[in-house]
Protein backbone atom coordinates (compact mmCIF):
# COMPACT_ATOMS: atom_id res chain seq x y z
CA UNK A 1 0.00 0.00 0.00
CA UNK A 2 1.35 3.43 -0.87
CA UNK A 3 1.68 6.17 1.71
CA UNK A 4 -1.14 8.05 -0.03
CA UNK A 5 -3.47 5.06 0.21
CA UNK A 6 -2.58 4.48 3.84
CA UNK A 7 -3.16 8.11 4.86
CA UNK A 8 -6.39 8.30 2.89
CA UNK A 9 -7.72 5.05 4.35
CA UNK A 10 -6.72 6.12 7.84
CA UNK A 11 -8.31 9.56 7.59
CA UNK A 12 -11.50 8.21 6.01
CA UNK A 13 -11.62 5.29 8.48
CA UNK A 14 -11.78 2.72 5.69
CA UNK A 15 -8.80 0.56 6.73
CA UNK A 16 -9.54 -2.93 8.01
CA UNK A 17 -6.50 -2.80 10.25
CA UNK A 18 -4.10 -0.15 11.47
CA UNK A 19 -1.05 -1.59 13.19
CA UNK A 20 1.74 0.19 15.04
CA UNK A 21 4.06 0.42 12.01
CA UNK A 22 1.15 1.97 10.08
CA UNK A 23 0.82 4.62 12.80
CA UNK A 24 4.50 5.45 12.45
CA UNK A 25 4.28 5.59 8.66
CA UNK A 26 1.33 7.99 8.75
CA UNK A 27 3.19 10.22 11.23
CA UNK A 28 6.30 10.10 9.03
CA UNK A 29 4.19 11.04 6.00
CA UNK A 30 2.52 13.93 7.81
CA UNK A 31 5.89 15.23 9.00
CA UNK A 32 7.18 15.12 5.43
CA UNK A 33 4.32 17.41 4.38
CA UNK A 34 3.68 19.82 7.24
CA UNK A 35 5.17 21.46 10.33
CA UNK A 36 5.35 19.39 13.50
CA UNK A 37 2.53 21.15 15.35
CA UNK A 38 0.17 20.72 12.39
CA UNK A 39 1.18 17.07 11.93
CA UNK A 40 0.60 16.39 15.61
CA UNK A 41 -2.84 17.98 15.59
CA UNK A 42 -3.91 16.25 12.40
CA UNK A 43 -2.70 12.85 13.61
CA UNK A 44 -4.33 13.24 17.03
CA UNK A 45 -7.69 14.15 15.52
CA UNK A 46 -7.57 11.42 12.87
CA UNK A 47 -6.49 8.76 15.37
CA UNK A 48 -9.28 9.68 17.78
CA UNK A 49 -11.77 9.57 14.91
CA UNK A 50 -10.39 6.21 13.72
CA UNK A 51 -10.59 4.69 17.23
CA UNK A 52 -14.17 5.94 17.65
CA UNK A 53 -15.12 4.58 14.23
CA UNK A 54 -13.74 1.18 15.27
CA UNK A 55 -15.92 1.34 18.39
CA UNK A 56 -12.85 1.62 20.63
CA UNK A 57 -12.46 5.29 21.58
CA UNK A 58 -10.89 4.30 24.91
CA UNK A 59 -7.84 2.94 23.06
CA UNK A 60 -6.68 6.46 22.23
CA UNK A 61 -3.73 7.46 24.43
CA UNK A 62 -2.56 11.08 24.36
CA UNK A 63 0.90 10.54 25.82
CA UNK A 64 1.78 7.63 23.54
CA UNK A 65 0.47 9.49 20.50
CA UNK A 66 2.37 12.70 21.19
CA UNK A 67 5.56 10.93 22.26
CA UNK A 68 5.71 8.96 19.00
CA UNK A 69 5.11 12.06 16.89
CA UNK A 70 7.96 13.84 18.67
CA UNK A 71 10.28 10.81 18.42
CA UNK A 72 9.62 10.37 14.70
CA UNK A 73 10.20 14.09 14.18
CA UNK A 74 13.48 13.97 16.09
CA UNK A 75 14.73 10.95 14.14
CA UNK A 76 13.70 12.50 10.81
CA UNK A 77 15.80 15.57 11.58
CA UNK A 78 18.94 13.39 11.52
CA UNK A 79 18.43 12.59 7.85
CA UNK A 80 15.56 14.71 6.50
CA UNK A 81 15.70 13.41 2.94
CA UNK A 82 15.62 9.72 3.86
CA UNK A 83 12.98 7.60 2.16
CA UNK A 84 10.47 5.66 4.25
CA UNK A 85 12.48 2.47 3.66
CA UNK A 86 15.72 4.15 4.77
CA UNK A 87 13.97 5.60 7.80
CA UNK A 88 12.71 2.12 8.76
CA UNK A 89 16.18 0.60 8.46
CA UNK A 90 17.71 3.32 10.61
CA UNK A 91 14.91 3.39 13.20
CA UNK A 92 13.59 -0.11 13.65
CA UNK A 93 13.17 0.57 17.39
CA UNK A 94 10.34 2.98 16.55
CA UNK A 95 8.52 0.30 14.57
CA UNK A 96 8.40 -2.32 17.34
CA UNK A 97 5.35 -2.14 19.56
CA UNK A 98 6.67 -4.66 22.10
CA UNK A 99 8.99 -3.85 23.64
CA UNK A 100 8.13 -0.23 23.08
CA UNK A 101 10.81 2.44 22.88
CA UNK A 102 8.67 4.44 25.28
CA UNK A 103 9.92 2.17 28.06
CA UNK A 104 13.18 4.13 27.86
CA UNK A 105 11.33 7.35 28.60
CA UNK A 106 8.38 6.40 30.83
CA UNK A 107 7.73 4.22 33.85
CA UNK A 108 5.01 1.60 33.17
CA UNK A 109 2.73 3.06 35.84
CA UNK A 110 2.93 6.46 34.17
CA UNK A 111 1.88 5.17 30.75
CA UNK A 112 -0.77 3.02 32.40
CA UNK A 113 -2.35 5.97 34.17
CA UNK A 114 -5.65 7.56 33.23
CA UNK A 115 -3.95 10.96 33.28
CA UNK A 116 -1.45 9.87 30.58
CA UNK A 117 -4.37 8.69 28.43
CA UNK A 118 -6.01 12.11 28.63
CA UNK A 119 -3.07 14.56 28.54
CA UNK A 120 0.53 14.49 27.36
CA UNK A 121 2.84 13.65 30.24
CA UNK A 122 6.52 14.54 29.99
CA UNK A 123 8.92 11.59 30.21
CA UNK A 124 9.56 10.54 33.80
CA UNK A 125 12.37 8.04 33.43
CA UNK A 126 16.03 8.98 33.16
CA UNK A 127 17.49 7.90 29.85
CA UNK A 128 20.25 5.37 29.99
CA UNK A 129 22.45 5.57 26.95
CA UNK A 130 24.75 2.71 26.14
Amino acid sequence: MTAEELVDGFERCTLDSFHHADHVRVVWTYLQRMPTAEALQRFREALQRFAAHQGKPSLYHETITCAYVFLVNERMSVEPSASWEDFCRANDDLLRWRPSILGRYYRPETLGSELARRVFILPDRALQYL
